[in-house]
């Protein structure tokens, strides 16, 4: 049962366990993709592609770089600060200022989750050289045996 009072669902958020804040960074889908895959949101992960819609690098599109879900935010390249000192720091965004343009589909059980049955075309080219990679070092284990 969840209390309607503001109070509490702030207190459940702040005491919230990691499992669940996952769940709660999610994002809207672009157009393209809600007609897709028929739903609305999903939870934004590293490597998605999204589309800053809020705030001062509104229009900015680019990969996810890092989920924080102690903070409920998420890092994008690309979205950098200044510090005092000159050094360039990444910037947090809320997940709900962005929507997602592209999803990143090498998990089978996102694909699996999502409808889809088979690995995009280039999400096999990025798998394909730690396949190989990993192929060759089990032959060279063989071969020293």
């Amino acid at each position: 049962m969840v209390s309607i009072q503001a109070r509490k669902q702030r207190k459940a958020r702040a005491n919230a366990p990691l499992h669940e804040r996952r769940k709660a960074i999610a994002s809207h889908l672009s157009k393209e993709l809600r007609e897709k895959y028929n739903r609305r949101a999903i939870t934004v992960r590293k490597g998605d592609t999204v589309k800053v819609i809020r705030g001062s690098f509104k229009g900015h599109t680019d990969k996810v770089s890092d989920v924080d879900t102690k903070a409920y935010k998420i890092y994008i390249e690309g979205l950098t600060l200044s510090k005092s000192d000159g050094k360039k720091v990444a910037r947090p965004v809320d997940p709900s200022n962005v929507i997602l343009t592209k999803l990143d589909l090498s998990d089978k059980y996102r694909r699996e989750k999502l409808g889809e049955t088979e690995v995009p075309v280039e999400e096999k080219a990025k798998a394909a050289p730690a396949v190989a990679k990993a192929e060759a070092k089990a032959e060279t284990k063989e071969a020293s045996k």
